[in-house]
């Protein structure tokens, strides 16, 4: 197969994704989804936005050191200042493009921009150029494409693949477009660009059609798909990649001149890790990665299953690295060797301290729980491995909570070697417990969001907790805790939540981004 018949996989998880309301993430969270995005075969990782604060610039330059094997991209508006924090995050990748946008559309040009058609494609223009002065790999958006004039379009791809551009994008920003509508854009702007660029696509899915105008794209001569996992993104999320690599892969009959370079064993472990990371779970019913993807209750199903599983399931859950089975084979009497040896086979490479760390609390996980399964190997290793640093760690809890009486707790927190103890008390447990927590840290916390949820099965199921919490009035930050007593896991995911929110201190100064960041 030739090499201009494999369709790109652009991901942009760590950028458009952390848009969906309530899925910011630290810098070690994104650093291990980028290296999972790497073992799946991504082709280019958008990692972030770099000029959009400290936080994401410091992310961006740690993925940029860690992945080979993938592109890392950054995001930046047509403007010198983003451009340049854009170059220099990426600046230590092995392979590394900038993606510069401008609103191509008379509705955002005359309202957003307030700016004519030819100052649009000088600042177009202008970006390219001084991008190529960092990278040899830039990246032109239409943002708004779907709604731009086609002649415009072509007017301003023809400038900035003159100024130095390799890829055109043309985002359906708003989810507007009908799979007919996108194919026919793609169509006409990938017989007029040619080869002197290739033609990608972003789409939105405020109307259910990300995926199906994908597809359609792919048909009419795109090449690059910019996609999420699990389909995250702003208001009703992006394409997402899943189920586009899938659907080719499945569709081999209509995509027979198309491949990507995923590794679809790698889709399931992903997906995981993500809604661990983010606290945001695909509903049981998504394709592909939905808990109810292979489920089969009708008696009709079940026994056409039974005699030959093609005639109901044309994907097989191997296929996107899925154990039906979730084999138990570790206990409290299982080796790091054998230890390590599964979190392998689960997608999990891990350094001496990271694995040695993991070690630890799977020990003290199985003394408490009899029976361990690959979900709560997931989870453990995923919360060992995006922890933010500790400066406050908690040692014990204890509660008190009468039918008559007030709910109270009292925490005992080290910081610096030292150990403080504090009670307090609260309009119910958790609130008890997140009220003492800010008094021995001298902290203001207010809880936005809180979530608790089995990881696997049993009456001794690990609890899974995520919380969102604004801390002195910043912006909401996400904390996760992993235990199988929920009031200990709730604990740990405010904690959690306030390392992230101290250690981003160090980071943060006064910044503001006065643009959409979408494209």
């Amino acid at each position: 197969m030739n090499k201009k018949n494999t369709i790109l996989i652009f991901d942009t998880t760590l950028r458009d994704g952390e848009q969906s309301p309530g899925a910011s993430m630290n810098t070690e969270e994104k650093i291990q989804i980028a290296s999972q995005l790497e073992r799946l075969g991504v082709d280019i990782i958008e990692a972030g936005f770099a000029a959009a604060s400290p936080g994401d610039f410091d992310a961006i330059d740690k993925i940029a050191q860690r992945v080979t094997a993938s592109k890392v991209c950054s995001l930046a508006r047509a403007i010198d200042s983003d451009i340049k924090a854009a170059g220099e995050a990426i600046a230590k990748a092995q392979m590394k493009r900038i993606h510069t946008f401008i609103a191509t559309s008379s509705i955002h040009m005359e309202y957003k921009l307030k700016m004519t058609p030819d100052e649009v494609i000088k600042r177009a223009v202008r970006a390219v150029e001084y991008a190529r002065t960092f990278v040899d790999d830039v990246e032109f958006s239409c943002e708004d494409a779907g709604r731009s004039d086609m002649g415009f379009m072509k007017e301003i791809s023809d400038a900035v693949i003159e100024a130095g551009a390799s890829t055109i994008n043309l985002p359906d920003t708003v989810g507007f477009r009908l799979p007919f509508e996108i194919g026919a854009m793609v169509k006409e702007m990938s017989n007029y660009v040619g080869n002197r660029a290739i033609i990608s696509v972003h789409n939105h899915n405020d109307l259910g059609l990300g995926v199906a105008n994908s597809l359609e794209a792919v048909i009419n001569g795109a090449r690059q798909i910019e996609c999420t996992i699990n389909g995250l993104g702003e208001r009703a999320g992006n394409a997402a990649l899943e189920e586009i690599v899938m659907a080719l892969k499945t569709r081999s009959d209509i995509f027979k001149d198309y491949k990507t370079n995923i590794n679809t064993k790698e889709i399931y472990p992903s997906s995981r890790l993500i809604a661990n990371i983010t606290g945001i779970e695909p509903q049981p019913n998504k394709a592909i990665v939905g808990k109810n993807a292979f489920a089969h209750e009708s008696g009709i199903h079940q026994d056409g299953m039974l005699k030959n599983k093609s005639t109901y399931e044309i994907i097989s859950p191997s296929d996107i690295g899925l154990d039906m089975e979730d084999t138990l084979v570790l206990g409290k009497h299982s080796g790091r060797a054998a230890f390590k040896d599964k979190l392998a086979k689960l997608g999990f490479v891990l350094e001496d301290e990271a694995l040695k760390s993991s070690f630890e609390r799977f020990k003290i996980m199985a003394d408490r729980k009899k029976d361990i399964y690959d979900d709560d190997l997931r989870a453990l290793v995923t919360n060992e491995m995006t922890k933010a640093p500790k400066i406050y760690e908690l040692i014990s809890l204890q509660l008190m909570d009468f039918s008559e009486g007030t709910p109270s707790s009292v925490v005992k927190i080290k910081k610096d070697n030292t150990e403080i103890i504090e009670a307090g008390i609260g309009e119910g447990t958790i609130d008890a417990i997140f009220k003492t927590i800010d008094r021995i840290t001298n902290q203001e916390g207010k809880l936005l969001d809180y979530k608790v949820q089995s990881v696997s099965k049993g009456k001794d199921a690990l609890a899974s907790v995520t919380v969102k919490v604004s801390f002195n009035n910043e912006p909401a930050i996400i904390g996760h805790g992993l235990n199988i007593d929920t009031m200990l896991a709730s604990a740990r995911a405010y904690i959690g939540a306030l390392n992230s929110y101290l250690s981003m201190q160090g980071k943060m100064k006064s910044h503001h981004v006065d643009s959409s960041k979408t494209v």
